[in-house]
C-alpha cells in the first residue's frame, strides 16, 4: 500500500510519478480546451456564424451540459469501468463532437455536436481532477493544472480575433478536433485501471448532509462564475470597448489568473483554506460590480483581471477542501460533477435572463451565488475542523 497525506491508495495506482501527473495535467487542459476560451468562442458564434447572443449562450451551455452529464455518471459509478478505457472513450467522443461541429454548423446541429463533445471533455476533466486529488499534494497539483489551463487560455483568447479573421470559426473548430485527438498520445502514461473501488471504505470527515452542503457550495460558485464568464466578451463590446481591447484584456486576465493559481502552488495550505476562500470568492463577487452599466476599457480590464485572478486562486483551494473531506476521493468526483453542472446552468440562466432584461440582472445573480457559495463552504470547513486538526 502507498500512503499520501492520509489518502490510502492501492499499489497499482501510482499517480505520484512525474509522468502520470504531467499526463493528467495535459488531459485536464484538453478537457477544458473550449471552455477556457469560451468568451471568444461565443463571440465567434455570433460574429462569424451569425447566431444571436441567446443562441450562442445556449450552445455554450449545451457543451457544459455534456460535460456535466459525464461527470455525474462518473460520480455515480461509471469510474469503475477503468481509467484507460474511459480516457480513450472520452478522447474519441471529444474528437467526434468537434468534427461534427465543423461539418454541421447552425444553431440546433451545433448545440447537439457541442453537447456530444462535452460528453468526452467531461470524462477527461472528471478523471484528471480525481487523479490529482489522490496525489500527495493536491493543493499544489490542482494549482499546476489550473496554471496550465490558463496558459493555454491566455494564448487562445489573444488569438481569437486574429483567427476569426484569418481562418474563421471553421478553422478554429478544426483545431479543436486535431488538438482533442492528441490526447490519445498520453493516456498510456496513466494507470490503465484504478478508480476508487479499493478506497471506498476510507473514512470521510463530513456527514452525508454536510457533504451535500460542500458539493452545493461548489455548484453555486461555478454557476456564478459560468454565468459571467460566458458573456464577458460581449459585456465589453456592449459597453463600447473595442474588440481587440476586449481580447487583450481577457488575455491579460488569463495571465493574472495564472498568477492566482501559482500563488496557490506557493502557499499550499500554509494559511489554511478558510481565509484564501474568503478572499478569492469575495474577489469574484467584487469584480462583478465593475461591470454594471457603461464602463471604460480600463475599468473592464480591472474587472476581468480581478475576476480571473480570484477565480483561479480559489479554485484549487475548493478542490483541496473536497479532497480533505473524504479520503477516498469520492467527494472530489461529486464536486467536479457539481462544478460542471454549475458551469452548464450558469450560461443557460444568463441567456434566459437576457431574454427579459440586460447584463445587470446576470451580474446580480452571480453576486448572490458567490455569496451563497462562501457561506456554504464555510459551514463545511467549520464542521470538518471541529473533528480534525487541519481545515
Amino acid at each position: 500500500m502507498m500512503a499520501k497525506s492520509g489518502h490510502s491508495m492501492s499499489a497499482e495506482i501510482d499517480v505520484n510519478t512525474t509522468s502520470a501527473r504531467v499526463a493528467a495535467i495535459y488531459l485536464g487542459v484538453l478537457g477544458a480546451a473550449v471552455f477556457i476560451v469560451q468568451p471568444g468562442f461565443v463571440q465567434g458564434l455570433v460574429a462569424d456564424l451569425g447566431l444571436s447572443e441567446q443562441q450562442a449562450g445556449y450552445i455554450a451551455s449545451a457543451e457544459q451540459w455534456g460535460i456535466a452529464v459525464t461527470c455525474v455518471a462518473m460520480a455515480l459509478g461509471l469510474h469503475r469501468v477503468g481509467w484507460g478505457r474511459l480516457l480513450r472513450a472520452s478522447v474519441l467522443l471529444f474528437v467526434v463532437g468537434n468534427l461534427a461541429s465543423l461539418l454541421w454548423p447552425g444553431f440546433l446541429p451545433l448545440a447537439g455536436s457541442r453537447f456530444f463533445a462535452g460528453l468526452g471533455a467531461g470524462g477527461l476533466i472528471s478523471l484528471t481532477f480525481t487523479i490529482l486529488g489522490l496525489t500527495r499534494h493536491p493543493d499544489r497539483n490542482f494549482g499546476l493544472l489550473i496554471t496550465a489551463v490558463l496558459s493555454y487560455g491566455a494564448v487562445g483568447l489573444w488569438l481569437v480575433p486574429i483567427l476569426l479573421t484569418s481562418i474563421g470559426m471553421q478553422g478554429i473548430l478544426l483545431f479543436f478536433a486535431v488538438f482533442s485527438a492528441s490526447g490519445g498520445l498520453v493516456i498510456g502514461y496513466l494507470p490503465a485501471s484504478g478508480g476508487l473501488g479499493a478506497q471506498d471504505t476510507a473514512p470521510a470527515s463530513l456527514s452525508a448532509a454536510l457533504t451535500l452542503v460542500a458539493v452545493v457550495a461548489m455548484f453555486a460558485f461555478f454557476l456564478a462564475e459560468g454565468s459571467v464568464w460566458a458573456y464577458l466578451f460581449l459585456m465589453g463590446l456592449e459597453a463600447g470597448v473595442a474588440e481587440q481591447q476586449v481580447a487583450d484584456s481577457l488575455t491579460l486576465s488569463q495571465i493574472l489568473g495564472i498568477g492566482g493559481a501559482l500563488l496557490t502552488v506557493m502557499l499550499g495550505s500554509r494559511l489554511g483554506r478558510s481565509l484564501p476562500l474568503l478572499l478569492g470568492i469575495g474577489g469574484c463577487a467584487i469584480s462583478c460590480f465593475f461591470l454594471f452599466g457603461s464602463f471604460s476599457a480600463s475599468v473592464y480590464l480591472a474587472a476581468v483581471c480581478l475576476n480571473n485572478f480570484a477565480w483561479n486562486f480559489v479554485h484549487p483551494y475548493l478542490l483541496a477542501c473536497m479532497a480533505s473531506f473524504d479520503l477516498s476521493g469520492r467527494i472530489v468526483m461529486y464536486a467536479v460533477a457539481a462544478q460542471m453542472l454549475g458551469l452548464a446552468v450558469g450560461p443557460a440562466l444568463a441567456a434566459t435572463l437576457l431574454g427579459f432584461t440586460n447584463y445587470d440582472a446576470v451580474l446580480w445573480m452571480a453576486i448572490a451565488f458567490f455569496v451563497a457559495s462562501y457561506g456554504l463552504i464555510a459551514i463545511a470547513i467549520k464542521a470538518e475542523s471541529s473533528g480534525t486538526d487541519d481545515a
